[in-house]
Parts: structure tokens; C-alpha cells; sequence
């Protein structure tokens, strides 16, 4: 049986490695029949190995009766059809019929949007639970091959996501609300993540503007956002990096803003020694020179 080009496999057997749509129905033996519990779904975990990174969507009840997986360009919910943003070089839409995430109202498997400081896996976050469809969108930092296989006892889809590229890790400076709740400094600190080494000014922004783990949130950590969802494009040149935020820009009086976190975040690399932060209409205050710069959105 031949379907969109790709092999269906039947039960046991593995998804081989794709390139771009993976459709997968359910066996024969595993679909969901009337009166059949439905496919709950209760974690959401992923973990780095050898030359991949894992991501398990696992389920109470049966498999979902029907799993696909496909690149594409941009995410919108389901069913308002509003875009859904996610950091990620490319974007993995993971969609499962027959299936739901939630029980009377309730979450069953955590937040809707979650962050991994891993070398592929960037987010995760919801796209729609709609219907007895539920779908996900996967920001990853690099475009890759990927396979799709089921597991049971209990019931889990596996995507395994190659990462056949070097990565490097860098420090990402986030708030520390602990201290500056107390007016303690320093109020930054920062974390580890893995990032491309052949973009690794890219990478460090690209892993702040993803956020937090739970686990970092949990120990009091903080990304102050200042309205920015983004940015454009980062430039260095002359030792000199420039970037352009996109979304909005405010520091709402406040005197930590998300200057605080990019400059430290960009200036751990001996190519940089200053930096300029603009705003989403292009300006900063000292756009020529060497010195650092922020918009005037950014002040206190």
C-alpha cells in the first residue's frame, strides 16, 4: 500500500526517514472501535542521543488512529485559522486524529508551549485540539530527516529528528528574579544551550527569543520580552553586532529590559564588543560608531 509517495507500514514495523509529508494510518488491529476509549494525550518529552533528538508524544488509552508529520512553512491554529508563533530555522507540523488533549476542559499532558535546550528540538507548542484532532508545531534549528515509529504499554508516537551537525554550547542571559527582586546584583544569569557552531551569534538569540525550560522558570528565572517577539536579522561587523527586533518595544519603566539580556548574550563572543539594538521601525539612539546602542523604546 502506497500513499503520497511514501511506504505505509504495518504494525511493528518503523516509519522509514522522510523528507517532507509522513502520513501514517493506524493497523487494522489498532483502530479505535466504537466505544473504545480515545487516545488521551498525557506527556510530552524529548531527550537528545546519538546523532538525533527524540521527541515522544505519549498517550492514555490506544494510539491515536491516525499520525502524519510534514515541513512546512508557518503554523495556524486550528480552528481560528490565526497564526501561531514558534522559534525554529524550520518548522515540523505534527497533527493526530482520533485523539485528544484535554479531559472535561482540562490539560492532560502540561503547557501548550514548552522549550528544550537541545541541538535540534527547539519548541513545542500546540496548534489546535479541535474536534478529536490534535496537532502540534516543532520549531527545530536546522531543516533535517526524520522518521516516525509507535510504541506501546504505554501507547507513545516517537519522531526521531536527525541532527547531523556540529553545535557548540554558548551562554544565554535571562533574569534572575530572585535577585532582582531584592535589588541583588547581578541580575542576570545565564544558561547553557547548543547551538549550530556555524551560527552561533545566530543560535545564542535565537535560543533567548525561545525562552526557558521548566525546569529554569521553576528556579526563578525570568525572560523579560519588553514586548519584542523577535528579531529580523542579526549583522556583525567590526566587531560591532546589530539587531533588529521585531513585534513591539517598551520597557514599560522598568530597568532590566531585554537589552540586558542580548548584549550579554552576544558580547561572550570574541567577534563582538559592542552592540546595537533597534526597534521594529529600524532606529536605535548611536546607529554609527563603536559603542553600544538601544532604541528609545528601551529606556527606563
Amino acid at each position: 500500500m502506497r500513499m503520497f509517495g511514501m511506504r505505509v507500514l504495518r504494525a511493528g514495523a518503523l516509519v522509514g526517514v522522510l523528507a517532507g509529508l509522513l502520513t501514517v494510518p493506524a493497523p487494522a488491529a489498532a483502530q479505535v472501535t466504537a466505544g473504545a476509549p480515545q487516545p488521551t494525550l498525557v506527556a510530552i518529552r524529548a531527550a537528545h542521543h546519538p546523532g538525533m533528538d527524540r521527541l515522544v508524544f505519549e498517550f492514555r488509552g490506544p494510539l491515536p488512529a491516525w499520525r502524519s508529520a510534514q515541513w512546512v512553512k508557518g503554523l495556524v491554529a486550528d480552528p481560528s485559522g490565526l497564526q501561531v508563533p514558534v522559534v525554529g530555522s524550520a518548522v515540523l507540523k505534527v497533527r493526530f486524529a482520533g485523539a485528544t488533549g484535554h479531559d472535561r476542559g482540562v490539560l492532560t499532558y502540561g503547557a501548550t508551549r514548552r522549550t528544550f535546550a537541545l541541538p535540534g528540538v527547539i519548541q513545542v507548542v500546540n496548534t489546535g485540539d479541535f474536534e478529536s484532532v490534535l496537532s502540534f508545531g516543532v520549531g527545530v534549528a536546522k531543516k533535517s530527516s526524520f522518521r516516525m515509529h509507535t510504541l506501546r504499554d504505554p501507547s507513545r508516537v516517537i519522531i526521531d529528528i536527525k541532527t547531523p551537525y556540529r553545535t557548540v554550547n554558548v551562554r544565554t542571559h535571562f533574569l534572575n528574579s530572585a535577585n532582582f527582586n531584592i535589588g541583588r546584583t547581578p541580575y542576570g544569569k545565564a544558561v547553557q544551550r547548543p547551538v549550530i557552531a556555524s551560527r552561533t551569534a545566530f543560535g545564542a538569540l535565537q535560543r533567548l527569543f525561545a525562552g526557558l525550560t521548566q525546569a529554569e522558570r521553576d528556579a526563578g528565572l525570568y525572560f523579560v520580552t519588553s514586548k519584542a517577539t523577535g528579531f529580523s536579522k542579526v549583522t556583525v561587523k567590526g566587531k560591532v553586532a546589530r539587531v533588529y527586533l521585531t513585534g513591539g518595544c517598551a520597557s514599560d519603566g522598568s530597568t532590566f529590559t531585554i537589552a540586558d539580556e542580548i548584549m550579554p548574550t552576544l558580547k561572550q563572543f570574541p567577534s563582538i564588543r559592542w552592540v546595537k539594538i533597534y526597534d521594529p521601525t529600524g532606529k536605535t539612539q548611536q546607529p554609527e560608531g563603536r559603542s553600544d546602542s538601544i532604541p528609545t523604546c528601551l529606556e527606563p
